[in-house]
């Protein structure tokens, strides 16, 4: 917290030389009439981290300087910590930052039922007590043609759920190269014993074939379960057997095929440039019993856990008792129920990830030479944005990134991250690199503005 004294860049100790100034007491601080609007518990923190930081030496002890400091840690302090970023790091689907952006439809989905009630779970016909799944199940239904859906709050959840529901008791056969950790420290062997399965481990971790599934199928098989390797790529002396393949023997052995793709994606990938993926419509026509995906990867909408399948296996989820503990927010299903609605119309295009996907390099060098002119000796460089998100794990878009030179790379990136607004880029070679691939016109000039502060 201790930065937000230079949101303003009015003054600042950026080198981080000692300040022998002595504060003014914290009492004089926080009496300070541009604290005026803010309680009283909000103008004593301000005061004690300004004194703090003139202490440490990070704040030169003038009066325009300490007035900007109050009012940088009052706002602080008097906001949530969840707060609107810029994602300048080269990563589209950055984790930490919420992954997908909401596209305007969505937005607005979301804002017209937030500040209201809305019409979750009753039905406008008969105003009985209706199902919040109808939003999007048909929706789901036509995107990927599959018999029925069902939308949970996250992808995990729906794997969880599905296999608590559907083989409970049973053996799941899944191959060692599918034997994923997924974000933090989630397991899928341990996933799979708690839901009260017994995990079949088939093939090596490199290679696994169709006769090793074959072999491993019992008596008490329940499922044959393929879980996309989200998070990392192998290459090389690797196979596994095709979708159709499972598909096939799940359907001799009268065993369930579950295709875990993760990445919920719709659409063709290929004509960006990026390798092909198997969609949720490609996997139902393939003959898988169920397939999940994310709502917040290659969709890209919001955070939900999306199940499509056959009517069997969506409704034993349905009355399973975690589907309640499970179950999607409304907030979620809003901009879930619009993002679908764009793929169904044919304005995908227009989703922020897509956006990112498809600009031109032409467009994104201008972005950087206009981030670039706001700062001295800003270094422009041809480099690739990752998709990331647990999606296409080494894939990536060519770019143009800006180069920052600052004595200190780590308090410049400090600094902009605490500013106003909040930017993230990454730090490299000493430098702060920033990626204008995921930016939008408004958020190219909110970060020249804030470069030409710091520089001031």
């Amino acid at each position: 917290m201790l930065q937000l004294q230079f949101a303003h860049g009015r003054s600042g100790n950026f080198e981080g030389m000692p300040n022998p100034a002595r504060p003014p007491s914290v009492d004089k601080l926080k009496s300070n009439p541009v604290l005026a609007p803010y309680s009283e518990a909000i103008r004593s923190r301000a005061g004690r981290a300004v004194a703090q930081s003139i202490r440490d030496g990070q704040l030169i002890g003038e009066n325009g300087a300490i007035e900007a400091a109050l009012l940088d840690a009052a706002e602080y302090f008097a906001s949530t910590s969840l707060k609107p970023a810029i994602n300048a790091t080269g990563v589209i689907l950055h984790t930490g930052l919420g992954r997908a952006r909401l596209s305007n439809a969505a937005t607005e989905s979301v804002t017209a039922v937030a500040g209201s009630n809305a019409t979750l779970e009753i039905s406008l016909e008969t105003g009985e007590r209706g199902d919040r799944q109808s939003h999007v199940r048909e929706l789901l239904r036509e995107l990927t043609g599959a018999e029925d859906a069902l939308v949970v709050n996250n992808c995990a959840g729906a794997l969880y759920l599905s296999l608590a529901a559907l083989c409970r008791g049973g053996g799941v056969i899944l191959s060692r190269g599918q034997m994923v950790e997924i974000g933090g420290s989630f397991r899928m062997p341990d996933i799979i014993a708690d839901t009260g399965c017994r995990l079949v481990e088939v093939g090596c971790t490199n290679r696994t074939r169709l006769s090793d599934y074959e072999r491993a199928v019992g008596e008490d098989t329940k499922a044959i379960l393929r879980c996309s390797p989200s998070n990392f790529q192998m290459t090389g002396f690797v196979s596994q057997p095709e979708l159709g393949e499972l598909a096939a023997l799940a359907q001799r052995s009268g065993s369930l095929l579950i295709d875990d793709l993760g990445h919920g994606c719709l659409i063709d990938v290929r004509e960006f440039g990026l390798r092909q993926v198997t969609t949720l419509g490609e996997s139902i026509s393939a003959g898988s019993h169920l397939v999940l995906g994310s709502g917040d990867k290659l969709l890209g909408g919001p955070q939900a856990g999306i199940a499509v399948g056959s009517n069997e296996a969506i409704a034993a989820m349905k009355k399973h008792p975690l589907a309640r503990a499970f179950r999607i927010d409304k907030l979620s299903l809003a901009a879930l129920a619009a993002t679908l609605t764009q793929y169904r119309d044919g304005t995908w295009r227009s989703i922020p990830l897509w956006t990112a996907v498809s600009r031109t390099l032409e467009t994104v060098k201008k972005d950087a030479k206009a981030i670039a002119r706001s700062w001295h000796g800003a270094e422009i460089q041809r480099a690739e944005t990752e998709i990331g998100g647990g999606s296409l794990p080494g894939e990536g878009i060519p770019t143009w990134r800006v180069g920052l030179a600052a004595p200190d790379p780590v308090a410049l990136a400090t600094l902009l991250r605490n500013g106003k607004p909040s930017i993230f880029g990454r730090i490299e070679r000493d430098r702060v690199w920033l990626d204008p691939r995921t930016l939008d016109p408004d958020e190219v000039r909110a970060v020249a503005k804030r470069l030409k502060e710091l520089a001031a």
